[in-house]
């Protein structure tokens, strides 16, 4: 079995009674998200000498919301079952040997809280839930008891070690019972004392209560009649301690025989590094115990602050404690510890084994009371993995939780020798990037836009950036500064700024030396320079070339684009990808071959990796930029984005993907050939990192919590999970922790979401839906992670951050049916109201006050008359008259217009009392204060379009001032249009445009700024382009595309149209381009599209496309002839075997003449190509474009492209009669189907565009000609071609005749053309049957293979495999030489170098002989035949290293091979040339087998 990759693995979960053990042999596990981690310790661990002897061994996956409780099973002989429970309602039983459920049952209804596996009944597992209930299962009987004796909720439960039948249960009030589940449930003992959460119960590991010298009768606090009654003393009741601890920060020892409490311990207040603890503060808490099985005087309690404490328990009046790891600094927990569980390892150490909330799992010797070892752990997602440049072997890890991990990956002490740096972070780490110079200098980024510098030398807190992007940091990149940083002296600036690409898609250059000045938006610098006039696209990577010359850019319309220093010039733009690109990735600049360091590699949203050579673009240095359409290789096989690349900084050409499928692919870039498959991760990849040490090693992080460490080496598959294996990982990718909504009291229903948790392990909040899917980060996919609560929360809370998608919630709502109670009620038919009722309402009364008190007896009437005439007819009025009519305030109706406006002020306080503001308003209104009345409904919110209506009479101030104020409050109730519409009334039309953007409303805020703007004000261009912008990001590009053109800018309207790749976009947006004048963009717009068309065999359509640009002519004719040739291909097919259907043009149908004629028929009847002037046009045109050489990955249909481009320029240029191009065209045509092995497109192009040889093309050329090279390689393909087809048809199945071999029996046959149909080596050995022999066209073909015997050439080839040979041994020794000191620190027995030694080979390469293996070579050697190949390749003539020939040696192979098999056919004089040939250069590694079999 091979073994496990090394994991940085996810934290523990928090708040959980019970959620780690460890079993006796060395097995120890614990509860991390979905699932449980197991490490093993001790000597079995296969640690590396030195290194602290522990192991991640593997997880239990299954579960799939969090795991709340595991227990191993502690009974001999079955040491390998544990039982986890979970929020998904479970309790699962597995086998940790094969990591396999045993059993299971979902007999919950509720969240599990708690879970004990019994000491003392080997198949007994009892769990407890939030509602009280018990469960108690038997695994071999597979029966079960239900318990209810408590409607409380269980923090906790363990087993009697001494007692089967006896189980003590705390709960969140802080009362702890005793139960006998053989009677029942029976309540032997309640235990009252704490007054807070029960977190630990811990069994005195002795029976009985001699143990401790405890005085009962003094240290008793309840009364020795328990619940009410006297209990008779039992067995069950007899002698036993039991230990609880609570959130109230006691530890409380009982006495089982007596029924209470006999020991209170208090846990202390520890002073900190950070100075003292507060005791009237109440601090976070977490009592975890541990009774030592050995020391039953003394217990083990957790504190405040993540110390452990040893209490010795030997004297009751005392409480006398000793602090683990008082000697070494820093080794306890900084934060407060959840799970203690013992450990006896296989050489008798007792360890102790505590998890904690500062993420750390950490192993106590109880010997010394120190801590051995820690194994870190990971709290989010691992969004960025950074190795340094100077200190080698020191990997950056930016996580989700709000702290950076520096991993001394080289740590031959310490395998997990893990620095976390958390200060001024305090949010998600998204982007790291080390200093390439400086020591300890690591630059990070933050989700919410912070960017800073970290020193990982010292303790001090990080520089933060002034500037913030608005959005998350997604990559940061050094590089050298760029105006107007770069303008100061040597002294003034630093000699790299850190470039930050935030999710806003603005990319800053800061000032490391300045970090609290402002950073520059490089944006301006390339707008100017490069007089941009359209939009600048969104950027969402940046990537420095190795040598600081050159920027790369990525953008989110799949765009990168090349910028030169200093001042930013755009020298190509690489229109490859079509969705957001991720990743960008410069080959390294130190391999053995200096102009890799041109690579680009490239990876987006689509799945697709492109690798671009843009070496001829650096060194030609283009005056205007250009358009690359074309990649240099293309690496498909992912199934999702890719997110993350690295190139192999120990092999040329060798890159590393991390993608959405859940897997990381190792490709072999230069032959686009996937090489090793990882698929450890249970999640999507975000980042990836190769080992600068070792070639073999790599590290990924993913959404699953984890970093791996694994070895290309060890992978048991090669390529990507394609169907039903790619369903396979998506479906374990979602088994991962999901969120779970709070659940709703419904009697009669139970809902199968859980309940949710806002506060755990990690609080971090899930991305908005609306933020764009930008770098592989978003895509509506969030994660809940680090902030901490203020105060614990119950342990029924989700404890762990959880993964949560969209589509998986939607698929948990959708299993929930609710039919309301109101919706089911059918509708009746409405009844006929009684007239009576039918009657119009009377009319709210606007004095209701005064109508009601002129209602009162007729003594209190009588009483108004008298007061009212007192205050008429009085000269003065008395203060008992004046005291009578303000209590009277009706009677205001009746005398001055002062008492009138005192009862309408009464009668107005009564409307806004009993809920009529609008009485209240025409009441003012009565009274003439129209101003007061506008006021007083503005304070209150209640302003109406009635007011307002009437506010000009008030003045044309107060109307402007009402209309605003009503706009304004109308704003608060969400009525944004008809705001706007107010401020217009008034004129404010700037302000209703900018509200109604403000709240996207965008369509209404153009209609009115177009109605009431000029056409040239900025503001409507503005809203266009922030509107297209919004649209863009949505995808909705045919409205952004309107909204771009109604900005008039085109341009970005065509390049919007074209984001969505289909062909009918595509030729809109040519279209567009085209009207708009924009020429360069139309034609490449146009040329995508035919390509598309093109892929779905429409060739009709294409040539459509092609049409639309006069630049296209020449790819109108690629096309033509591509056409042709296909239909050609497929004419020659059998039925049975040929694809779909293809739309062909009617020109393409015919079959009369040559293919070379149909095509010249073509050119000239439907694109008007006769004259040599229209030839020599339409290859200038294509002359220009320049396709990347074949591999043999590359694919069928773009490998046609490419030979007919070739083609066509062949044909051109002789019809041009420009013999001298037509022979070099014609000759590339041919290598590229050499190269990528498709034998049989190599002598189609032979039979169709040279059917009788090229005799004539040599008298075309003359002999002096200087493509004579070409040409000699030209006829040695073709004499190769035929050489092959003379083979086959010997070695063909009857050998039947055909041209090449006469049979007295047979006709004339075709002729063979797979290779595939070739015959073995041993086959081709046999002579001809009777009756056979070659014919005289095969005997003038072999009389002319001695062209293909050519000595310069084989020499040339000779050496060029020689220095590939010694560059791969020396790659080799390297490898083997930094294995070998890997393997002093690591190796642990023979069986640890078994997978090294498997991992020295690796599939592309193929073993070495037995005698170089016996008979190693020195590097001196190596290096003077490398030398000595290079001098010779040196010396041969340009026109010879020029033009590729066949392969030499082969040819003589197989024409000694036909010699053999057909004697005298062949002339002895070349059979002795071939031999001597292979014996002078056939020493390499390749040829040294055949040359053995042919000697023998």
């Amino acid at each position: 079995m091979k073994p496990e990759p090394r994991t940085l693995p996810p934290s523990p979960n928090w708040y959980c009674a019970r959620c780690s053990d460890a079993a006796p042999g060395g097995i120890f596990g614990f509860a991390a998200r979905t699932s449980v981690f197991l490490v093993r310790v001790g000597p079995g661990a296969g640690a590396s000498p030195g290194a602290p002897p522990f192991r991640v061994v593997g997880e239990l996956v299954g579960h799939t919301e969090r795991v709340s409780g595991f227990t191993f099973s502690h009974h001999p002989g079955q040491y390998n079952l544990c039982a986890t429970s979970s929020d998904d309602g479970t309790v699962k039983i597995w086998d940790v040997e094969t990591k396999a459920v045993v059993t299971e049952h979902a007999l919950h209804q509720h969240t599990i809280s708690a879970l004990h596996w019994s000491p003392t009944v080997k198949d007994l597992i009892v769990s407890g839930d939030e509602k009280g209930v018990v469960f108690c299962y038997w695994l071999n009987r597979s029966d079960s008891q239900h318990l209810f004796t408590e409607p409380r909720a269980i923090f906790c439960l363990t087993c009697s070690p001494h007692h089967e039948n006896l189980v003590a249960i705390g709960y969140k009030d802080g009362i702890v019972i005793i139960i006998d589940i053989s009677k029942k449930g029976e309540v032997v003992h309640r235990l009252r004392g704490h007054d807070d959460e029960i977190h630990s119960i811990a069994w005195c590991p002795l029976s009985g209560e001699d143990c401790l010298s405890i005085n009962q009768e003094e240290n008793s606090e309840e009364p020795d009649i328990p619940n009410g009654k006297l209990i008779a003393e039992t067995p069950i009741t007899k002698g036993c301690y039991l230990a609880t601890g609570s959130k109230d920060q006691t530890i409380r020892i009982w006495s089982c025989s007596r029924g209470r409490g006999v020991m209170v311990l208090k846990l202390p207040f520890l002073k900190r590094r950070s100075g003292g603890v507060d005791p009237t503060v109440k601090e976070r808490l977490w009592l975890t115990l541990h009774w030592p099985k050995n020391q039953p005087t003394q217990l083990v309690s957790s504190c405040f602050g993540g110390e452990l404490l040893l209490w010795d328990l030997t004297q009751s009046w005392r409480r006398k404690y000793t602090l683990f790891s008082t000697s070494a600094e820093g080794h306890n927990h900084s934060r407060i510890v959840f799970n203690l569980c013992p450990l006896k390892t296989e050489d008798g150490k007792q360890l102790l084994l505590s998890t904690s909330m500062d993420r750390d799992v950490k192993c106590w010797d109880m010997a010394t009371l120190e801590c051995c070892w820690t194994l870190p752990s990971l709290g989010g997602f691992a969004y960025s993995l950074a190795f340094s440049p100077v200190d080698v072997g020191s990997l950056a890890i930016g996580v989700g939780d709000g702290m950076i991990r520096v991993w001394n990956t080289l740590s031959i002490k310490n395998n997990y020798d893990v620095k976390n740096f958390w200060q001024g972070v305090k949010s998600k780490v998204t982007a790291l990037c080390w200093h390439p110079n400086k020591e300890g200098c690591l630059a990070f980024g933050t989700d919410d836009g912070k960017v800073g510098l970290y020193d990982t030398c010292s303790n001090k807190p990080p520089q933060i950036s002034s500037t913030y992007h608005k959005k998350t940091v997604y990559r940061l990149a050094w590089g050298p500064p760029v105006p107007p940083m770069s303008l100061g002296g040597e002294g003034d600036r630093p000699s790299l700024t850190l470039y930050s690409c935030g999710g806003e898609g603005i990319v800053l250059q800061h000032n490391p030396w300045k970090l609290s000045g402002e950073a520059f938006d490089i944006n301006k610098l390339m707008r100017d320079t490069n007089s941009i006039r359209y939009k600048l696209p969104v950027h969402t990577e940046i990537s420095w070339k190795g040598d600081g010359k050159v920027m790369a850019l990525g953008n989110e319309d799949g765009s990168i684009e090349i910028f030169q220093v200093p001042n930013l010039k755009l020298l190509c733009t690489i229109q490859q990808h079509h969705k957001l690109v991720n990743a960008i990735v410069w080959h390294h600049e130190h391999g053995s071959r200096p102009e890799l360091s041109c690579l680009l590699a490239s990876g987006s949203n689509n799945a697709v990796i492109y690798v671009h050579n843009l070496k001829a673009v650096l060194e030609s240095n283009p005056e205007s930029p250009i358009t690359i359409t074309e990649p240099y290789r293309t690496l498909s096989g992912h199934t999702a984005k890719v997110t993350s690349l690295a190139w192999s900084p120990h092999h040329d050409g060798r890159l590393v993907s991390a993608c959405y499928d859940g897997t990381a692919q190792v490709w072999d870039a230069l032959r686009e050939e996937p090489l090793f498959n990882f698929r450890g991760h249970r999640g999507r990849l975000l980042c990836v990192a190769w080992s600068p040490v070792d070639p073999e090693c790599i590290y990924s992080g993913a959404d699953d919590f984890c970093v791996y460490r694994w070895l290309t080496s060890m992978q048991d598959h090669s390529r990507p999970p394609q169907g039903k294996k790619c369903i396979e990982l998506e479906k374990k990718r979602l088994s991962q922790f999901k969120p779970k909504l709070k659940k709703k009291k419904k009697p009669t229903l139970r809902l199968p979401i859980k309940q949710d948790s806002s506060i755990g392990n990690e609080d971090e909040s899930v991305r908005e839906n609306l933020a764009p899917v930008e770098n592989g980060l978003s895509d509506q996919d969030g994660e809940e992670e680090a902030q901490e609560p203020e105060l614990p929360p119950s342990p029924v809370v989700c404890g762990e951050p959880v993964s949560c998608t969209a589509v998986s919630l939607g698929l948990e709502k959708s299993k929930v049916t609710v039919t309301s109670k109101v919706a089911s009620l059918k509708k009746e038919p409405p009844k006929e109201k009684p007239e009576a009722l039918l009657k119009k309402r009377k009319a709210r009364s606007m004095l209701p006050l005064s109508t009601s008190l002129d209602h009162r007896s007729k003594e209190e009437l009588h009483r108004d008359c008298l007061v009212l005439a007192t205050a008429t007819h009085a000269r003065e009025l008395h203060e008992d008259v004046s005291a009578d009519l303000e209590e009277r305030f009706h009677l205001g109706l009746f005398t001055d217009r002062a008492a009138l406006y005192r009862m309408m002020e009464t009668e107005g306080k009564g409307h806004l009392e009993s809920g009529h503001p609008e009485l209240f308003h025409q009441l003012m209104l009565w009274k003439g204060d129209l101003k007061g009345v506008l006021q007083a409904a503005a304070e209150r919110g209640e302003l109406t379009d009635s007011l307002v209506a009437v506010a000009p009479v008030a003045g044309y101030s107060v109307w402007l001032w009402a209309v605003e104020a009503f706009a304004k409050q109308l704003c608060f109730q969400d009525q944004y249009v008809k705001a706007a519409s107010y401020l217009l009334s008034i004129h404010r039309v700037y302000e209703a445009v900018e509200l109604l953007r403000s709240n996207h409303l965008y369509r209404e805020a153009i209609a009115v700024a177009k109605a009431r703007l000029r056409p040239e004000d900025p503001v409507l261009k503005d809203l266009y382009l922030s509107w297209g912008s919004i649209l863009e990001r949505d995808g909705h590009y045919a409205i952004a595309a309107k909204c771009y053109l109604g900005a008039t800018s085109a341009y970005d309207a065509a390049k919007v149209l074209a984001r969505k790749g289909d062909a009918a976009s595509l030729r809109t947006a040519a279209e567009l381009a085209a009207i708009a004048g924009e020429s360069e963009l139309a034609a490449s717009l146009a040329l995508r599209c035919a390509q598309e068309l093109l892929l779905l065999k429409n060739w009709v359509g294409a040539q459509e496309a092609l049409g639309l640009h006069e630049s296209l002519q020449g790819q109108r004719l690629v096309f033509c002839l591509l056409e042709l040739l296909c239909r050609h291909l497929e004419e020659k097919q059998p039925p049975e075997v040929r694809g779909p259907s293809s739309i062909y043009h009617q020109w393409a149908t015919g079959s009369e003449g040559t293919l070379v004629q149909r095509v010249t028929g073509v050119w000239r009847s439907a694109f008007s190509v006769d004259t040599p002037e229209q030839c020599r046009a339409a290859l200038q045109k294509l002359q220009d474009v320049k396709y990347p050489s074949a591999t043999s990955n590359t694919p069928f249909r773009q490998l046609l492209l490419h030979v007919c481009h070739d083609l066509t320029l062949a044909m051109l240029s002789q019809q041009a009669a420009s013999w001298e191009e037509a022979v070099p065209a014609l000759l590339q045509a041919v290598v590229r189907s050499y190269t990528s092995g498709n034998f049989t497109l190599m002598q189609e192009i032979y039979s169709a565009f040279l059917p009788g040889g090229c005799d004539h093309l040599r008298d075309k050329l003359g002999d002096l000609s200087p493509t004579m090279a070409a040409f000699k390689s030209l006829e040695a393909f073709f004499i190769y071609g035929q050489l092959y087809e003379v083979w086959w048809s010997l070695c063909g199945p009857g050998s039947e005749s055909s041209i090449w071999v006469w049979s007295a029996e047979s006709t004339v046959s075709d002729k063979q053309s797979k290779p595939g149909d070739s015959a073995s080596a041993e086959d081709m050995e046999q002579p001809l049957g009777p009756g056979l022999r070659l014919s005289a066209e095969s005997e003038r073909l072999l009389s002319a293979c001695k062209e293909l015997f050519s000595e310069r050439h084989a020499s040339l080839q000779t050496s060029q495999r020689t220095v590939a040979e010694v560059q791969e041994t020396l790659a080799e020794m390297i490898r083997q030489h930094q294995k070998s000191q890997l393997c002093k620190a690591t190796a642990n027995g023979p069986n640890r170098d078994e997978p090294s030694q498997q991992a020295e080979r690796a599939p592309s390469q193929p073993p070495s002989p037995t005698e170089e293996r016996n008979a190693p070579v020195s590097l001196p050697e190596l290096t003077r035949r490398l030398t000595e190949a290079n001098e010779r390749i040196a010396e041969f003539p340009e026109s010879v290293k020029a033009w590729p020939f066949p392969d030499v040696l082969e040819c003589c192979l197989v024409l000694l091979h036909i010699g053999s098999q057909c004697p005298g056919a062949v002339n002895p004089e070349m059979q002795q040339q071939a031999q001597k040939l292979l014996q002078k250069y056939g020493h390499t590694r390749a040829y040294r087998r055949h040359c053995q079999i042919r000697h023998t």
